[in-house]
């Protein structure tokens, strides 16, 4: 699928309307450049789709990362005890 772009047809006729169009000129015209992006305009439910992928994504970084940041905390603390072991030998 290629790359969904988001278009406020809405939006589109407001702000055409405000620069002196006609109803008619501004219809037409935001009609015009929906045609023109055809498929790749995004929908709603595109753009609710996307996040939900982004979550999913963020939270399966979140969890494969996590082991990591345990390791990386014992191996700190690991050599912060053989340093101070060093400085403070019983």
């Amino acid at each position: 699928m290629p790359h969904a772009i988001a278009f406020d047809t809405l939006s589109s006729v407001k702000r055409l309307k405000e620069a002196g169009f006609t109803d008619a000129q501004a219809e037409a015209q935001t009609r015009i450049i929906a045609e023109l992006v055809g498929d790749r305009l995004a929908t709603k439910g595109d753009i609710l789709e996307v996040k939900r992928d982004i979550k999913a994504l963020e939270l399966r970084i979140a969890a494969e990362l996590a082991p990591i940041k345990w390791g990386m905390a014992i191996a700190v603390g690991g050599i912060i005890a053989l340093i101070l072991k060093s400085f403070f030998p019983h």
